[in-house]
Formats: structure tokens, C-alpha cells, sequence
């Protein structure tokens, strides 16, 4: 056997070819496998866990992350607005949070894991609309014993600085806070229990 007209760079040209076409091919198969390792949209919608990064949520700030396709906020409260939650007791139709839905490690006058930081699901519990968020003391709209909190515009129930429900209004509890766990100081993910 000769090798007399074999072209051996033309040879090494379809070997390459061919090497690069299976490479590709490989590639091509690999890439929608390892993404289906994802959770899909409607596994994240049916309550994949969120993460919200803090570091740039000012006192006084609120902040809206998507979980299980519900606002979730989160509020950085200031000092003053801590001191205020006290004052509304008198006023609130639960609040020792007593009726309301909420992890264990938020029942306490905060409810929350750190006194600075709100987290609820910002869903009336009436029927559904999304509350405002209206830090303001004594707006002349809300009245002068307002100290900051949530007012939902659709039948006006209002909610404190700690999503306890006021008396008087249409909305029966206090607004649900999610399970959420702290990763470090910056960084909480909602959705999984502390």
C-alpha cells in the first residue's frame, strides 16, 4: 500500500473538523442539562427561596423582593420609629401578635430577628391590596397620632412600624411575616426559617 497521494494536511483539516464538531456537540447537549438543575420559573413562583442583599437599604428605607410571587418589603427602621412601636399598643387590635401568621422568632415587639430590619409580605390582610408604605409622622392625611407604618389606600386599614394591624379597621390580623434566615449582617434569604 502507497501513501504516495494522501494529503496529510487535508486529512489533519477534517480530523480537526470533525474533533471540533463533536466538541461542539457535547457542549450543545451538556448546556441544557446542567440548566435544568435550576430551579424552573414556576418552582422559584411556588417558593424557591429569595435572597435580598441590605447593604444599600438606608434608616428610614424600604426596599420590594418578589417571593412565591408576593411583595415581600423590607423596611430598615430608624431608631425613633423602635421607639414608637410601644406607643401604639393601645391602638392595635393584636398587639402581642398573638393571631397573627409568623415564625416563632418573631413573636416579640419587633417581629423580627433584628429589631432593625422589617420583613413582611406586603398583602392587606383584608382583601389583598398592597398597603402603602408612609414613614411619615403625623401626615396630614393619616392624622396626628400617625408614627409611620403601612396604609392600605383600597378600604384604609393601617398597620404600625411592625405590621400590627390598628382597631377600627377593615383588616382582621396583623401582616404576615415569611420565614427568612440571616446569611451575615448584609444578606437575608426569605424563604427558608432561621
Amino acid at each position: 500500500m502507497s501513501t504516495d497521494g494522501v494529503d496529510h494536511g487535508r486529512r489533519r483539516l477534517l480530523i480537526g473538523a470533525t474533533a471540533g464538531l463533536g466538541a461542539a456537540g457535547i457542549v450543545g447537549a451538556a448546556v441544557p442539562f446542567v440548566k435544568s438543575w435550576n430551579p424552573s420559573a414556576k418552582a422559584k413562583a411556588a417558593g424557591a427561596p429569595v435572597t435580598a442583599d441590605l447593604s444599600g437599604l438606608e434608616p428610614g428605607q424600604q426596599m420590594v423582593v418578589e417571593w412565591r410571587g408576593k411583595p415581600v418589603w423590607i423596611v430598615r427602621r430608624t431608631p425613633a420609629a423602635l421607639a414608637d412601636l410601644k406607643k401604639n399598643d393601645g391602638d392595635l387590635r393584636d398587639p402581642g401578635s398573638e393571631e397573627s401568621t409568623q415564625p416563632d422568632f418573631a413573636k416579640n415587639e419587633y417581629r423580627s430577628i433584628k429589631a432593625e430590619y422589617l420583613i413582611l409580605v406586603g398583602i392587606c390582610t383584608h382583601l389583598g391590596c398592597s398597603p402603602l408604605y408612609r414613614p411619615e409622622v403625623a401626615p396630614a392625611d393619616l392624622g396626628p397620632t400617625w408614627r409611620g407604618g403601612f396604609f392600605c389606600p383600597c378600604h384604609g386599614s393601617r398597620y404600625d412600624l411592625a405590621g400590627r394591624v390598628f382597631q377600627g379597621v377593615p383588616a382582621p390580623l396583623n401582616l404576615e411575616v415569611p420565614p427568612y434566615k440571616y446569611v451575615n449582617d448584609a444578606v437575608v434569604i426569605i424563604g427558608e426559617s432561621a
